[in-house]
């Protein structure tokens, strides 16, 4: 089990590398992550729902992404609340305090998967969720050493080097836990190193003596972690840069919710193609020629944020300009005239006008859609495919010129000048093809060719062979095969 000393400190990218380098050598692995929160989620083939980061590690490991495979997700509505996934299915919504409750109730549940998906793996690697050392949050935990101790695990801790003070972050950590914890932590790994790696050797040292931890390796900085889709909402915008001449420019607000953003990573990649994410209190850039209405995973309490920041203004007088206008999930429910949510299902019940561009209306419903389709797009004819995720109706006249023809049903809605459009499905930027035609719609004459499917499987083979020059696996298969709980906290020193 990797655990981190915070979080951002790259432990999903290091799962995910080294589920792709053990699966190189013919082990079955799998990934899993006891608990997880983040509104970037995945469907899996029988009709689930687990974190984005869980389903791209079952990628690397070449199997389908189970819902096993994150029995716990909790996708953050408001400031005090989320909605509940477990074992791939809603359970409902859940104030901080209320969860703190339910979590020794889940613990079962947790562990259950955990079993299951271990008795088709020669390894499990799993991932903790934040810090360590929550001491705070001990109690009832089920995502960090609450977990590792119930199912009797070993634990590597992972610090981050570039944000600094990676020795005070690892000696602080073990300080913190208690002595069963502290016996059952058996190494750690230096992540995100740039330079010299060889000028961390007396870091290391002082970390053994303060810790008795031997270090599996420094990882140096891997400049193409920008290529797969994040985690949360910490890295939207992250890999973004002004591209100067760039023929097209598209503007994405980023939503106080926003969700399943990774949407836009194919455009992102698009050498032609400037993707600006406009950060609340900035106004739409006036030269986009494009505007993307991202998910989101509290569509009535983001579009109130929206026309808070103003931008439903930028949008109208985009749209006099003549710029185009593309709703995704939650982003299309805004496009419409109303969203009405009777039984409360994202908060408060309610009811707010929507941006009034489609003549449609969304109510928001108890039933949630959890699917995998394919199809194809009407105006290219090209196919498409990705996966629907959202809960809610949307009807009225403007779905008469649907957007997408899926598994024999149309889906989203295209306004008569064909500038305002919107669906349900997520990914599908994914589509070459499709993105190709879509580009060029918007005016990008010369495509790059760019196979981004294929682009994410050679960054997955790069991150393995970039961890199997720096870390050393067998010593974290050995890791695999202790059972820490038996070993004596007594062969630490004192954490000073």
């Amino acid at each position: 089990m990797l655990q981190g000393t915070g979080s951002d400190v790259g432990k999903s990218l290091l799962v995910a590398g080294l589920c792709r380098a053990y699966t190189r050598r013919g082990l079955r692995v799998r990934p899993f992550k006891p608990q997880n929160m983040s509104n970037n989620a995945a469907v899996t083939a029988d009709g689930g729902e687990i974190g984005r980061a869980q389903a791209l590690q079952a990628r690397a490991c070449g199997v389908p992404a189970s819902r096993d495979m994150n029995p716990v997700l909790l996708k953050p509505q408001t400031d005090a609340g989320s909605q509940l996934v477990v074992q791939g299915e809603v359970w409902g919504n859940a104030r901080a305090r209320e969860y703190y409750r339910l979590k020794s109730r889940l613990l079962p549940r947790i562990l259950e998967s955990f079993e299951r998906l271990g008795r088709d793996a020669d390894l499990v690697l799993v991932e903790g969720a934040g810090s360590a050392a929550e001491v705070n949050l001990r109690a009832g935990d089920v995502a960090n050493m609450g977990f590792a101790e119930a199912a009797d695990v070993a634990v590597a801790l992972v610090g981050d080097i570039d944000r600094g003070g990676i020795i005070a972050s690892l000696v602080g950590t073990m300080a913190l836990l208690s002595s069963s914890e502290r016996a059952r932590v058996t190494a750690y790994v230096v992540n995100r190193f740039r330079g010299d790696v060889r000028l961390f050797d007396s870091g290391i040292e002082v970390i053994g003596r303060k810790t008795g931890l031997p270090c599996l390796g420094v990882v140096p900085w891997f400049e193409p972690a920008g290529r797969l889709p994040a985690e949360d909402s910490v890295a939207v915008g992250r890999n973004t840069q002004p591209r100067p001449g760039a023929a097209l420019r598209i503007a994405v607000p980023v939503l106080s919710r926003i969700a399943n953003f990774d949407d836009l990573d194919p455009l992102v990649a698009e050498p032609g193609v400037e993707v600006q994410f406009v950060e609340p209190g900035r106004a739409l850039p006036g030269d986009a020629d494009l505007v993307v209405l991202p998910g989101s995973k509290a569509t009535i309490g983001d579009m109130r944020f929206l026309r808070s920041q103003g931008w439903d203004v930028d949008l109208h007088a985009h749209l006099r300009r003549g710029g185009w206008l593309l709703g995704l999930c939650g982003g299309y429910q805004m496009l419409g005239r109303t969203i009405r949510d009777p039984d409360g299902i994202e908060g408060e019940p309610g009811e707010e006008p929507g941006l009034g561009v489609l003549d449609l209306d969304t109510e928001l419903t108890g039933a949630k859609r959890l699917a995998e389709v394919s199809g194809t797009e009407r105006l290219t004819g090209q196919p498409v495919r990705g996966y629907e995720m959202h809960v809610g109706r949307t009807s009225g006249p403007s779905r008469s010129s649907p957007m997408l023809d899926l598994n024999g049903r149309s889906d989203g809605a295209v306004s008569p000048d064909g500038k305002v459009m919107g669906c349900y499905l997520h990914g599908l930027f994914a589509s070459d093809a499709f993105r190709a035609a879509f580009l060029e719609r918007l005016g990008v004459r010369a495509t790059s060719g760019l196979a981004y499917e294929r682009r994410i499987d050679s960054t997955l083979d790069a991150l393995a062979g970039h961890l199997e020059s720096s870390l050393d696996l067998d010593a974290i298969i050995q890791m695999s095969h202790q059972s820490n709980a038996r070993v004596s906290a007594t062969r630490l020193p004192a954490v000073m």
